[in-house]
């Protein structure tokens, strides 16, 4: 994981995330999810989103499948809206895949595993 600070336990916002799943907030974004040494899959979600509830457990089963080449981050905007304004991020759920620094892919809304490990392939 990039940056040496502690990466916040999603455990305590989101029960059913395992700790590898991290939370982003516009004060870490830059090191933790731009500055990282591996491409982050980063979830753009709020607590009142059904749709992101139902994108929770993909992936998390992702990043257990991907652990160690790809990293996953949660960012919730009602919290954090700087992060989301500076992608043009306007639904959610919106994951977008950052690599080197740079967003490479974006995946909105709600899909079947099936979408998410295409889009991702080139990650996972």
């Amino acid at each position: 994981m990039a940056g040496d600070s502690p990466r916040t336990c999603p455990e305590e916002a989101w029960p059913g995330y395992s700790a590898r799943v991290f939370e982003v907030t516009d004060d870490t974004f830059d090191r933790d999810v731009l500055q990282a040494d591996m491409p982050v899959v980063l979830d753009f979600w709020a607590p009142w989103c059904g749709p992101c509830r139902k994108v929770e457990p993909i992936l998390e089963q992702l990043e257990t499948e991907a652990r160690g080449r790809v990293e996953f981050a949660k960012v919730n905007i009602d919290e954090n809206p700087l992060v989301a304004a500076r992608y043009g991020v306007l639904s959610i759920p919106t994951a977008i895949v950052f690599a080197d620094g740079e967003p490479r892919d974006t995946l909105i809304g709600a899909r079947p595993r099936k979408h998410y490990e295409r889009a991702l392939q080139a990650w996972l």
